[in-house]
């Protein structure tokens, strides 16, 4: 996450994403598609009431035919929910004595958070939970259906014009609730190459087509190269097999060429060395270059 808002905001600091984590103004928590995401404290709430639901019933279907019940789950929210009642724990002493995917399961039962020293630049891991009503306070009232509005919404800013099936996917929910939450919106509407239905935020920018992009390094699992985020073209399909693929579920670190993956990163010492899928024009080459040397200056120092 560091180098993810480090390649998209001027001027960024590791600090002050430390301190904002410290703060409790930045929150690192499981939500979207059960997996771990950083968003604002005032968005936490909204995310953990749209994705409820969807997280639990996801969990449902993946043990349908084997391992725990719902019974089992919730008796493992209850006790985990014990054992943060007296502080902070680790994912380890959460774990002990139960199916450590079970925790995941259970956490839709409950309100946790990741909170630092864990999941920051010195001590990566961020397996350290706390209780979001102790970390933030008091849950506010937020329904399902305005958490789930406040999603789409999200979701659209980053990456719209996209597609309802797209939204779906991204945030983790049944196709059908998020087209029921898309019309009771007010939208853009557009229509793609084949014909299907594309949305957007009303007045959202849409930059002329030969806008440059300028040479971005991104890190791994970054955002816009998801399959739910794949009308931002920027993995081109050839290319995805190297990105994602069961051998390296961490996926890689990529570079971007006038907006779309050409090839990889690394970190070699104290330099970033680039790894190209082809031959680069001089002017790109030049310009990863720099940024390349831009990074490895940021990582470090």
């Amino acid at each position: 996450m560091y180098i993810g808002l480090w390649s998209r905001l001027a001027d960024f600091e590791r600090d002050s994403l430390t301190r904002a984590l410290e703060r409790r103004a930045v929150i690192q928590a499981t939500l979207m598609r059960s997996t771990i995401h950083l968003v604002s404290a005032a968005d936490f709430w909204p995310f953990a009431a749209g994705t409820r639901e969807a997280r639990w019933e996801s969990w449902q279907r993946a043990y349908r035919k084997r391992g725990p019940t719902p019974a089992t789950a919730r008796a493992a929210a209850r006790r985990i929910d014990r054992m943060l009642a007296g502080g902070p724990r680790s994912r380890a002493e959460l774990v002990e004595g139960i199916d450590s995917a079970l925790l995941g399961w259970a956490s839709t039962r409950l309100n946790l958070v990741r909170i630092p020293p864990s999941g920051t630049w010195e001590r990566r891991r961020a397996d350290l939970y706390a209780r979001a009503e102790d970390w933030l306070g008091p849950a506010p009232d937020i329904s399902e259906d305005e958490g789930i509005d406040l999603l789409i919404r999200r979701y659209l800013r980053a990456f719209g014009p996209a597609s309802p099936a797209d939204v779906a996917s991204w945030a983790g929910l049944p196709l059908t609730p998020a087209k029921a939450a898309l019309e009771r919106m007010e939208l853009r509407q557009f229509r793609d190459e084949k014909g299907g239905l594309l949305l957007d935020l009303p007045r959202a920018p849409l930059p002329a087509a030969d806008t440059v992009a300028p040479a971005r390094l991104l890190p791994t699992w970054d955002a816009t190269l998801l399959v739910n985020c794949r009308r931002t073209q920027i993995l081109p399909e050839e290319h995805r097999p190297k990105i994602f693929h069961v051998k390296n579920p961490q996926s890689e670190m990529t570079f971007l060429v006038d907006g779309a993956v050409a090839g990889t990163w690394k970190q070699d010492g104290k330099r970033v060395r680039l790894h190209p899928f082809g031959r680069l024009r001089r002017s790109d080459r030049d310009e990863l270059e720099a940024e390349a040397a831009r990074l490895a200056d940021y990582i470090a120092n």
